[in-house]
C-alpha cells in the first residue's frame, strides 16, 4: 500500500495532497485544516429537515440520506474534511444486537451482556451486513472530490460500557464490575468488539475513506494503569488491523488528559485533545511522531465573535509548535450552536493560518 491507500504504483488520490491529510501526516500545510466533530447533524436546520420523521438508525441506513447529511457542513461551512454521517452502535446493530437509539436518551441494549453467554450475540461482521455503508461513501467520495472523507467508529470500551449497561452511564459500574470482577472475560468482551470495529473501519476504508478515526467517547472514567490493562490492547488492535491501508488513524477521547500518551501509544497517527489540555501541554504528553487535533472548547461558540476568535488564537498559539495540527473543537458540536459561529471560525482559522 502506498501512504494514501492506494495500492503501490497507482497515482495519489484526489485528497492526498488536502491540508487535512498534509496535516495528518505532520507535512508543511497551507493553513490549517478544520473539521468539527458532529459537524453534520442537529446544529443545522437542514439536518433537521432531511431527517424530520426518520428514526436515528433508519438514517444511517439510508445512503443517499448519509450522503446528503455528510455533504451538509461541507457546503455551509468550507471545512477541511467530511465525516461519514453515522452512529457508534450501527456495527452492533448491524449484527443483530437488539437495540434502538431513544430520543434524549441514547442508545438502549434490549438484552445487555452480563454474562459469558451472552457474548453469542456478538458474531463477525461482514461487508455484507453494511453494504449501505459502502453505497454511501461510493455516494459521497464522488461529491466530495478533493476533499477528504473521514469514516469512524466507536472504540472497544466505549462500545462494551453500553453493552454491558444496556444504555448510557454516568459512572459505569456495570462495565467496571465485569473489568476488575471477571476480567477474563472482559479481555474477551473487547477482543470480539475490536475485531467487530476493524471491520466496520475496513468497510469503509475500501469504500474510499481517506482517514478514520475511533471515538473513545467514555475512556476518561479510567485510571491510567486500568486504561493499560483493560483497554490498550483492544485498541491497539484495531489500529494495527487498518495500519497497512496507509491512511491517517486518529484516536479522540472525552476527559483523557491522564491517559494522552497511552492514547497514542495504542497505534494512532493522530491523537484528540480534548479542551482540558492546552495543546502544548498534551503534545508533551504525546511525545513526538504524532500529530494533535482538536481543541476548542465547543461552549465558547455560544459567547460571541470576539470571544471564539480570541480563543480559537489561544488554540493556534498553543498549536504553534506542533508538527501536524487539525483545529477541532475538544468535543462534538452542540445542538443549539449557531451554524454562522462555524462558518465564521472556520474563516478565522483558514484567514489567520495561511502560509
Amino acid at each position: 500500500m502506498s501512504a494514501n491507500g492506494s495500492p503501490a504504483g497507482q497515482q495519489p488520490t484526489a485528497t492526498y495532497d488536502s491540508a487535512f491529510l498534509k496535516a495528518c501526516r505532520r507535512e508543511p500545510v497551507p493553513h490549517t485544516p478544520v473539521w468539527f466533530m458532529r459537524q453534520a447533524g442537529r446544529s443545522l436546520p437542514e439536518y433537521r429537515k432531511v431527517r424530520e420523521g426518520i428514526p436515528m438508525l433508519e438514517s444511517c441506513m439510508r445512503p443517499e440520506l448519509v450522503t446528503e447529511i455528510t455533504l451538509q457542513p461541507v457546503r455551509r461551512h468550507n471545512v477541511d474534511a467530511a465525516i461519514y454521517f453515522s452512529d457508534i452502535v450501527v456495527p452492533l446493530k448491524a449484527i443483530g444486537i437488539d437495540l434502538d437509539i431513544k430520543p434524549g436518551v441514547g442508545p438502549v441494549v434490549e438484552r445487555p451482556i452480563r454474562t459469558r453467554a451472552d457474548l453469542a450475540q456478538l458474531r463477525d461482521l461482514t461487508p455484507e451486513d453494511v453494504s449501505y455503508v459502502t453505497e454511501a461513501i461510493g455516494l459521497l467520495t464522488a461529491e466530495l472530490g478533493a476533499t477528504p472523507l473521514i469514516g469512524f467508529a466507536g472504540a472497544p470500551f466505549t462500545l462494551a460500557s453500553y453493552l454491558v449497561e444496556g444504555g448510557p452511564s454516568r459512572t459505569y459500574e456495570n462495565a467496571k464490575a465485569m473489568m476488575y470482577g471477571d476480567p477474563e472475560l472482559w479481555a474477551d468482551l473487547l477482543d470480539r468488539l475490536a475485531e467487530i470495529t476493524a471491520a466496520f473501519l475496513k468497510v469503509q476504508i475500501e469504500a474510499g475513506a481517506s482517514a478514520v478515526q475511533l471515538f473513545d467517547s467514555w475512556a476518561g472514567a479510567l485510571a491510567p494503569a486500568d486504561y493499560r490493562r483493560s483497554v490498550l490492547p483492544a485498541s491497539e488492535k484495531v489500529f494495527r488491523a487498518v495500519e497497512g491501508y496507509g491512511v491517517p488513524r486518529i484516536h479522540f477521547g472525552v476527559g483523557t488528559g491522564e491517559l494522552l500518551a497511552l492514547m497514542g501509544e495504542a497505534g494512532a497517527d493522530v491523537v484528540g485533545v480534548d479542551w482540558r489540555v492546552p495543546l502544548d501541554e498534551a503534545v508533551r504528553r504525546v511525545g513526538p511522531g504524532k500529530a494533535l487535533q482538536g481543541n476548542l472548547d465547543p461552549t465558547v461558540l455560544f459567547a460571541g465573535p470576539e470571544a471564539v476568535e480570541t480563543k480559537a488564537r489561544e488554540v493556534l498559539d498553543a498549536a504553534a509548535g506542533l508538527e501536524g495540527h487539525v483545529f477541532n473543537l475538544g468535543h462534538g458540536v452542540m445542538p443549539s450552536t449557531d451554524p454562522d459561529a462555524l462558518t465564521r471560525l472556520v474563516d478565522y482559522v483558514h484567514t489567520q493560518t495561511t502560509r
